[in-house]
């Protein structure tokens, strides 16, 4: 029997491909000792003999009779020296990564909010990976398929990326708000929890992107809400009755009609006025406050002095013996304390 010489090769024309069975020519699967196999780069070759895993070769030029057919040789006990070729499965897999998967909720999930209760959040992103261990991914995935796509097996990744992105969320306890602020550190927890499930079927997943999560609409306003009442701090008071005054405005700009119209256009101003005069009453205490300091005013340009300054700060003039009460304007003696007309306390 002639033994004949086979380079066994495989170049990728393809960006997708996973896995590629090696077609032995007139339909055989025969190899000999002459045969050499040519592995290039991002690339492995898998030998099974009999349904069981020989051996995988990474990029290289292989001799079969010295770096093969050694191990086959055990595996069945050969007795001839390579006299009648060996019958094998040699399957290429891709080892490049495979980028920019997409993936999206097609459902929303649902989180339980410390502060909003029940929140429906929808996330997309996308994804890299590749296949990290060949011998656990021939036997879990592809098996005896002569061929085998990243469209194959994306659909299955995608969910069981979203079952993890799903239960990271919930064992999180982290809030709505928090989570769609601080994608980046929720993305490292994701992507921890997701290769430990890749690991399971030989890949790894060299990147994950969560690249927005989002709320409904109506959570969106809550959250405008509260942010705006962060920012006002203290001031909520002041924006409540800004709030109000505007609201009467609009109400007495709106033509009511007969009495009933110019009745409640009437209420409706006086309730302004009592609004702008409350705001002010707010705002006078700060200022009067402000003036009390001063203990007395300057007869010539009218600021604040402390009752024994010999100089106005504002003006430079001199200030004579006398002063005034800063709030009756009432004349007091230099040394008072107390003004004699209304009492207020001048130092």
């Amino acid at each position: 029997m002639a033994l004949f010489r086979l380079n066994i090769e495989w170049a990728d024309p393809s960006k997708d491909t996973i896995v590629y069975k090696y077609p032995f020519k007139k339909g055989g699967r025969e190899v000999n000792d002459k045969s050499t196999l040519t592995v290039r780069e991002s690339q492995c070759a898998v030998f099974v003999h009999k349904g069981e895993v020989t051996d995988v070769f990474g990029p290289g030029l292989y001799n079969l009779k010295t770096q093969v057919f050694p191990i086959l040789s055990k595996l069945t006990a050969w007795k001839y020296g390579f006299q009648t070729p060996i019958t094998v499965d040699v399957y290429f897999i891709n080892t490049k990564q495979f980028t920019d998967i997409k993936w999206g909720t097609q459902n929303p999930i649902i989180m339980r909010d410390p502060e909003f209760g029940m929140v429906r959040v929808r996330g997309f992103g996308s994804f890299a990976f590749k296949v990290d261990d060949p011998t656990i991914f021939l036997k879990e995935l592809f098996g005896t398929n002569s061929s085998y796509s990243s469209q194959d097996i994306t659909g299955y990744l995608k969910s069981m990326l979203i079952s993890t992105l799903t239960d990271a969320i919930g064992e999180s306890k982290i809030s709505a708000l928090d989570l769609a602020g601080n994608t980046l550190e929720f993305n490292e927890i994701v992507k921890r929890k997701v290769q430990t499930s890749f690991n399971s079927i030989g890949l790894k997943l060299c990147n994950l992107a969560i690249e927005n999560m989002s709320v409904p609409q109506e959570v969106e306003k809550a959250f405008d809400e509260r942010t705006k009442l962060g920012i006002l701090g203290d001031k909520t008071d002041v924006l409540m009755k800004v709030s109000a005054a505007e609201a009467m405005k609009d109400a007495a700009k709106n033509p009511g009609g007969g009495m009933a119209g110019a009745g409640v256009g009437l209420g409706a101003g006086l309730g302004l006025g009592q609004m702008f005069a409350e705001a002010m009453r707010s705002s006078a205490p700060a200022k009067s406050e402000e003036r009390k300091t001063a203990g007395a005013i300057c007869p010539s340009c009218g600021a604040g002095i402390s009752a024994s300054a010999k100089f106005c700060q504002e003006c430079g003039q001199k200030i004579a013996k006398k002063a005034f009460c800063i709030e009756c304007g009432a004349e007091v003696g230099a040394s008072a304390k107390f003004c004699p007309s209304c009492g207020t306390k001048l130092k």
